[in-house]
């Protein structure tokens, strides 16, 4: 019923459009007079790919094909090419290269990610192809054509979240065409990386693309071992042509290591009452070691596996007019094992005096304590998405509408402790210099049960129209709504008994209507302003749990307002993006302790400016650099257990952020090139109370250089990140750190044919 539902309001809309349908051979087809050839369709399905440049026009993160400069709201766009250039291969990694982005450390790499100070990642605004991911896992680029980053509330394209943002990962299409590429990357730390993409054409319009990758380390520069493997394949059938089908199957295991983080230390020990002249809060800073360094356990893990299966159906009505429609299966699998990383007491360490940088040494003595995440998602996502062009009333009308259905069922396993039946393995402390008496325990002797359960189901239905009212003037409105039902249940074993199980289960329901509005002003084919505002909303169960507290709590509330701009050159080879924003979270979680109940009494917001610019600015310099100033950052209204953080900024929010890439063809076989990335100080993110220090600012520079031998099909790539060996706090969280990725330099070969 859903794809039928679609095309039924897509044929109204057609209609509307007064257009005729295309005759059965779809090999022309007629409209007001001109002749649509399948040819045309053709060219505009085979769009340049991101491996092409560093410059992007058009986007998919709307539901459909658009130009960016349509759009009345921030989008940056990291293609396939600055990917490779800079060697990126995970979503993190990528993310890290755009201005406004930071990183919780928490009970995983991926916990939590925040744009513009709200969070991305637990509110499950990460999609692939327009459609949601919302599990954690390593997520890498071996088969993505490029990352898109909207800017911003974004409810009306994708229901619950979305207030800081969303991340679209484009997967590669396969193409009309036999093209083949194979790269090979060695480095340090025992890197070795091997990705294939083979692109082969099967038929007039049919061609399958298969894209292969396989990764090791000992460490990737920051205290964890890479061991992974993914393959992604898609077949497509009637490529341009009036139906166009596809199928694509993709799978990624990890095997990979676990740096849980590192303990914050004080220069001295910490300031009390028994120790007046002892180092505060606002002294802590991070341990002087280097950030390969690792002190949980070998028998710590990061593993698990992502599979999910895509059908997609295109009809085309005729070259502007067509309807998409997809349903994908996914299942997912997390088991973590990771160790807290902290000071032993006191009394454990040399000379009974608490650990600080004037005690640390190789004898200091550091604990392992227990985090587990061990879960499991299953879905299946089903959407079906019209565009169109066409007049109506004496105006042009650019038209977006769809309906999508989402089912989801996460089990998360916890561990019985003895008491209950189950193993708890000792875990031994050890010394700085790596002195332990066990650093392996057996995490398969743990006892697992299903510790808690939340199944969901959802439908939306969306429609937004972009009107041109005068000759350089655009309007765009849009509606949304969303109906989401979510089912939870935990099952608990009393403290010290392997039975009987109580089992306590909530039921939430969500009726929410989202709105988005602009206006676009384009003077010149090389210019764009536009002013959009946009709001999103959060539910209790954004991150798959309830309680009594929350259960009965309205979803939060938010709006995002902006102006901004999109100049080209002249030449059109080069693209700047400007924006000044405000985000406002209107209604805002917060716990009534008085009566233990979750209410909407909190409010902050945000407001700031980006910009962007990519493209060649001359046939030999190509740049890329995303920067953002976020000065305004506060907590409005705050009671109950958030109360002391009432007028605070937020934790996770630097002032300054952003990077800068360039690169130059000194040849024609000879290209280098050069970057910065950088973080201003920012806090810890700290829920209820005020963060208590700042961590420091931090730059780092990368280089390349890339040399392209006689015959074309080889080329060699040399890459050094880090240079000055930087150390600096990457992912932050009240009780550690994550650091970031030390000096590490690769080489890779890249072979095409």
């Amino acid at each position: 019923m859903l794809p039928l539902g679609a095309m039924l309001l897509a044929g109204s809309v057609a209609a509307m459009a007064q257009t005729t349908p295309a005759t059965a051979d779809s090999s022309t087809a007629s409209e007001g007079g001109k002749t649509l050839s399948t040819v045309t369709v053709k060219e505009r399905a085979e769009a340049p790919e991101g491996k092409d440049s560093l410059r992007a026009t058009e986007t998919t993160i709307g539901k459909g094909r658009q130009q960016l400069r349509d759009i009345p709201q921030s989008i940056t766009v990291v293609t396939e090419k600055l990917m490779d250039d800079r060697n990126y291969d995970t979503m993190k990694e990528v993310l890290k290269n755009t201005g406004g982005i930071s990183f919780l450390a928490a009970e995983g790499g991926e916990e939590d990610i925040r744009l513009r100070g709200f969070s991305l990642q637990q509110t499950g605004d990460v999609f692939v192809d327009g459609m949601r991911d919302p599990a954690f896992y390593e997520r890498d680029t071996f088969s993505l054509d490029r990352m898109e980053i909207l800017r911003g509330s974004a409810s009306l394209l994708f229901g619950r979240g979305s207030t800081g943002g969303a991340v679209n990962m484009v997967t590669k299409v396969p193409r009309l065409m036999d093209e083949h590429q194979v790269d090979v990357t060695v480095g340090s730390h025992g890197y070795k990386r091997a990705v294939g993409d083979f692109n082969i054409q099967t038929g007039e319009s049919a061609a399958l693309r298969l894209n292969a990758m396989s990764s090791t380390a000992d460490n990737n520069g920051s205290g964890s071992s890479i061991d992974k493997k993914g393959i992604a394949a898609t077949y497509r059938h009637g490529i341009g042509e009036r139906d166009e089908f596809s199928a694509s199957i993709y799978h990624l295991d990890n095997q990979n290591g676990m740096n849980y983080g590192m303990p914050w230390i004080r220069p001295t020990p910490a300031q009390s009452t028994t120790n007046p002249t002892g180092s505060p809060a606002s002294a802590t800073t991070i341990l002087p070691l280097d950030p390969t360094a690792y002190y949980g356990l070998a028998s710590d893990r990061n593993h698990g596996s992502a599979t999910h299966l895509t059908l997609t159906h295109t009809h085309r009505f005729d070259r502007d007019n067509e309807i998409t429609t997809k349903v994908r299966k996914g299942a997912y699998e997390r088991d973590q094992r990771a160790s807290t990383v902290r000071f032993a007491a006191a009394t454990a360490q040399p000379g009974g005096a608490a650990a600080s940088l004037a005690t640390f040494g190789p004898s200091t003595v550091l604990t392992r304590g227990t985090q587990l995440k061990i879960q499991d998602l299953d879905s299946v996502y089903a959407q079906s998405d019209f565009s169109g062009k066409f007049e109506a009333l004496g105006y042009a009308h650019e038209l977006q509408a769809g309906v999508d259905f989402a089912q989801e069922d996460r089990v998360v396993y916890a561990a019985r402790n003895a008491a209950q039946g189950g193993v708890v393995p000792t875990k031994a402390s050890m010394t700085v210099d790596g002195v332990t008496t066990g650093n392996w325990v057996d995490e398969s002797s743990r006892v697992l049960y299903e510790g808690n359960r939340f199944k969901s189901k959802s439908y939306g239905l969306y429609v937004q129209d972009l009107v041109q009212v005068a000759p350089h003037w655009k309007i765009l409105a849009g509606l949304r709504y969303d109906n989401l039902t979510g089912d939870y249940a935990t099952h608990a074993l009393p403290a010290a008994a392997a039975s009987p199980f109580t089992t306590t289960s909530y039921r939430m329901k969500v009726s929410e209507v989202s709105k988005r509005i602009g206006v676009l002003y384009q003077p010149t084919p090389l210019a764009s302003f536009h002013f959009g505002a946009a709001n999103s909303f959060n539910t209790s169960g954004e991150a798959y749990s309830l309680n009594a507290a929350n259960v009965n709590t309205p979803p939060e509330q938010a709006i995002n307002i902006e102006f901004g701009a999109k100049i080209d050159s002249a030449d059109r080879q080069w693209t700047t993006r400007y924006a000044v924003f405000r985000s406002t979270k209107l209604h805002e979680r917060n716990t009534d302790p008085l009566v233990n109940l979750t209410t909407l009494s909190g409010k902050r917001h945000v407001a700031g400016f980006e910009f962007d610019i990519t493209g060649r600015i001359t046939p030999q310099w190509e740049v890329f650099g995303s920067y953002m100033w976020l000065p305004v950052a506060n907590i409005d209204e705050a009671t109950g257990q958030t109360a002391a953080t009432l007028n605070t900024r937020p934790g996770l929010i630097p002032v300054h952020s952003g990077t800068a890439w360039t690169t130059y063809q000194l040849t024609p076989k000879l290209r280098i090139g050069g970057g910065l990335n950088f973080r201003g100080r920012q806090m810890p993110n700290s829920p209820n109370t005020p963060p208590a220090f700042y961590v420091p600012s931090w730059v780092t520079a990368d280089l390349m250089a890339e040399y392209k031998f006689d015959f074309d099909k080889l080329t060699l790539k040399a890459n050094l990140s880090n240079i000055t060996n930087k150390l600096y706090a990457d992912q932050l969280y009240t009780g550690h750190y994550i650091p970031g990725a030390g000096r590490i330099f690769q080489v890779t070969a890249n072979l095409k044919f």
